[in-house]
C-alpha cells in the first residue's frame, strides 16, 4: 500500500474529514487532498505528527519507505564537496561512538568528545547527556571548518538498546552521510532515518522501535561552514 492509499485508509478509520486532519495539522485542507492524489508529499515535521497522530511507525506509515521518502527528498547530492570528505567523514563516524571508540579530553564540563584525525582532515563530536543528550559533529580541513551537524535525542522506554543504535549509526554510507541508513532491522529492534535537503544544507529525523514501541528518537539539522 502506497502512502496516499495508507493515509486515506487511516484517516477514514478514524472517521475524520480531509478538513479535520488539516486542522489537526495546522495545514490547508488542499495540502492533505494532494497527499491522498499523490501530487505532493509531507516535509519531516508532518510525518512525524501523523505517525505520532495515528499511533504507528514513520515505516508504516509510507510502507514503500525510501521510494516515498525520495518524493521530497530527492537524491542527496553532495558533488559539490570532495568525494574524500565525504569518504573520511563516513570513516570517522564509524570509528568513533558507533565502532565504540574512546573518548578524549572534555571540552566543557561533563561533555563526551570523540575525535578522528587523518591527514589535514578533522572530526570531532562532542555530547552532553545521556539519555537526554544533545551534541555536535564538525569538520575541519586544515583546521578551517567547513561542516557541521547539531543533534538532540532522548530515550523514551527502557526496552532501548545502545548497542543497536550503534550498530545502525555504524551502517552511514556515503550517499546519506549523516546519521544511519533509511532503515535497519535487528530481530525485535527497528531503525529509521528521513532526511531532508542536502548535505550543504539538511534537517533529519531518526526513531527506533521495540516491536510497535517508540523507545527512542532525535532530531538533526546541518550543512556547509565558511
Amino acid at each position: 500500500m502506497s502512502f496516499k492509499e495508507q493515509l486515506q485508509t487511516l484517516r477514514k478509520a478514524k472517521g475524520l474529514s480531509q478538513e479535520k486532519l488539516a486542522e489537526f495539522l495546522g495545514i490547508s485542507r488542499q495540502a492533505v487532498a494532494k497527499w491522498e492524489v499523490g501530487q505532493s508529499y509531507p516535509d519531516i515535521a508532518r510525518l512525524i505528527a501523523l505517525s505520532d497522530f495515528f499511533k504507528i511507525s514513520i515505516d508504516k506509515l509510507v510502507n514503500d519507505y525510501e521510494e516515498n521518502c525520495r518524493l521530497s527528498i530527492q537524491e542527496n547530492k553532495v558533488n559539490y564537496i570532495n568525494e574524500d570528505i565525504i569518504d573520511f567523514l563516513c570513516s570517522a563516524k564509524k570509528s568513533t561512538y558507533a565502532g565504540r571508540g574512546p573518548e578524549c579530553k572534555s571540552s566543557r564540563p561533563n561533555s563526551h568528545d570523540l575525535e578522528y584525525v587523518e591527514g589535514n582532515l578533522k572530526y570531532i563530536d562532542t555530547y552532553l547527556g545521556g539519555e537526554k543528550f544533545s551534541g555536535e559533529e564538525g569538520l575541519w580541513q586544515n583546521d578551517i571548518p567547513i561542516w557541521s551537524m547539531n543533534y538532540t535525542g532522548r530515550v523514551l522506554d527502557e526496552r532501548f538498546s545502545g548497542g543497536f543504535l550503534k550498530e545502525a549509526l555504524s551502517l552511514v554510507t556515503e550517499d546519506n552521510p549523516y546519521r544511519g541508513p533509511i532503515i535497519h532491522q535487528n530481530g525485535q529492534n527497528k531503525y529509521h532515518c528521513i532526511i531532508n535537503g542536502e548535505f550543504k544544507w539538511f534537517q533529519g529525523y531518526e526513531e527506533i522501535y521495540f516491536d510497535d514501541i517508540k523507545v527512542y528518537e532525535c532530531y538533526f539539522h546541518g550543512g556547509s561552514v565558511k
